[in-house]
């Protein structure tokens, strides 16, 4: 949980209830605040000048600042990937090799091995 000791994040709904009481009915703040149980009249203010400016949007951004876990996690995904097709690469070249150089793994209907 983010936040200092004591902060409560109230879940998207009750903000949207929040602000409709406050638009369609016309509660006021103090009002809005002994009905839903919230602990301050300054949380629906805020509530409702986020949504003036934003609509609901503005309750379902994330808080606080993006982890950078996700990424890194990708990244090494996208490493470790790479280096799988290129390891693949190598080893069935050098397999090819190995075989060429101990003349295995070419045709067995030459001449000398129909005797």
């Amino acid at each position: 949980m983010s936040g200092k000791k004591g902060m409560i994040h109230y879940p998207k709904e009750v903000k949207l209830e929040a602000v409709r009481m406050f638009f369609e009915e016309g509660m006021t703040r103090a009002e809005i605040t002994k009905a839903l149980g919230l602990r301050s009249a300054g949380r629906v203010e805020v509530w409702t000048r986020q949504y003036r400016r934003e609509g609901v949007a503005a309750f379902t951004k994330p808080i606080g600042r993006p982890r950078k876990v996700a990424e890194s996690e990708q990244a090494e995904l996208a490493r470790l990937r790479m280096e799988n097709t290129l390891l693949k690469k190598y080893h069935s070249e050098l397999r090819k090799e190995m075989l060429a150089k101990r003349n295995i793994g070419l045709s067995t209907n030459t001449e000398k091995n129909t005797k």
